[in-house]
């Protein structure tokens, strides 16, 4: 898996987790006063652990984010356990791995480009 295909497809597979937790914290904002909603978050990393420590070829189509209820928060008396200061935590969170990730991605596209222009000489 240390191709430069392989890091591609693992960074995008990545920004598409990230993705998809940005818009979990966006409803459970959005949420935050609807009786009974219970908070959203994604299961990212545990499930690309599991699949690199898997004797199977890593797949990283196969790689998918999942979007669960933790409900390990204390609920409010509607039964919301939406926690502003906490959501806006997870999204600052969030955008710096985005940040991140995509500074990777434009390094090696940049690498590619590099290499592409020093074969013309």
């Amino acid at each position: 898996m240390a191709g430069i295909d392989s890091i591609i497809d693992l960074l995008n597979t990545g920004a598409r987790a990230e993705g998809l937790r940005q818009r979990a914290i966006a409803s459970n904002i959005a949420n935050i006063e609807t009786p009974g909603y219970r908070r959203a978050d994604v299961r990212f990393e545990q499930v690309l652990a599991e699949a690199l420590r898997s004797d199977e070829p890593l797949n990283l189509e196969d790689v998918e984010p999942q979007l669960y209820q933790p409900r390990q928060t204390a609920t409010k008396a509607n039964g919301n356990d939406v926690s502003l200061e906490s959501e806006v935590g997870e999204m600052v969170k969030n955008s710096i791995r985005q940040k991140a990730i995509l500074r990777l991605l434009a390094n090696k596209y940049s690498q590619i480009e590099a290499a592409m222009d020093t074969g013309r000489g």
